[in-house]
């Protein structure tokens, strides 16, 4: 075989094997990635670490170009394990982000709670109103004809002080004036009944 002959075999023989190395890289090169919502080209190159404009080039698209969730891009120069793990990194970095917000509304939640109790304990000591109520449930439970030995009514007076009238109007007049004249306000009045258990 001549010199020449051999030098041609040669050539063939090697064309042959980058043709085939050519079609494997291709075959390496042919992974995928789904975009997600608020992808961007930028931010697809970035997480599966391949340059933005290799990633521009092998789709066929600029990097203003409008992605479709859901739409397929190329990987250039990765295999289909490296995207599969790409893929479950943002599988997982989404659902994070879901999950998220859950655990701030529960929180939330939980402070809100202390906020609605506090005001209601305010306001029945500081009305003069609410302050004769709030003795008024603790002494009879709001009724003008409890008895109990020698007191009597809403506000379990002595009977001496109502002078034979178990009216609730009377009622009512004899005990603001009680109220008004030993603590000044009923207000003062429900206070002396919180730490001592009467009035």
């Amino acid at each position: 075989m001549s010199l020449s002959h051999r030098i041609k075999k040669m050539l063939i023989t090697t064309t042959a094997m980058a043709g085939i190395l050519v079609a494997g890289a291709g075959a390496a090169s042919a992974a995928t990635v789904s975009v997600h919502s608020g992808d961007t080209l930028s931010s697809i190159s970035r997480q599966n670490n391949v340059s933005l404009s290799s990633l521009e080039q092998v789709n066929n698209l600029s990097n203003d170009s409008i992605l479709q969730v859901g739409q397929q891009l190329t990987l250039p120069g990765t295999t289909n394990g490296q995207t599969a793990s790409a893929q479950t990194t943002q599988s997982t970095n989404y659902t994070a982000q879901a999950q998220q917000p859950q655990t701030q509304t529960t929180s939330t939640q939980t402070q809100a709670q202390p906020q609605t109790q506090t005001p209601q304990a305010n306001t029945a000591s500081n009305s003069g109103g609410s302050a004769s109520s709030w003795i008024a449930s603790h002494e009879s439970g709001g009724s003008y004809t409890a008895q109990n030995g020698q007191y009597y009514g809403k506000y379990q007076l002595d009977k001496s002080y109502l002078n034979g009238d178990y009216s609730a109007a009377n009622q009512e007049r004899v005990a603001t004036q009680y109220a008004q004249s030993r603590y000044g306000s009923w207000s003062n009045a429900q206070a002396f009944w919180q730490s001592h258990g009467w009035w």
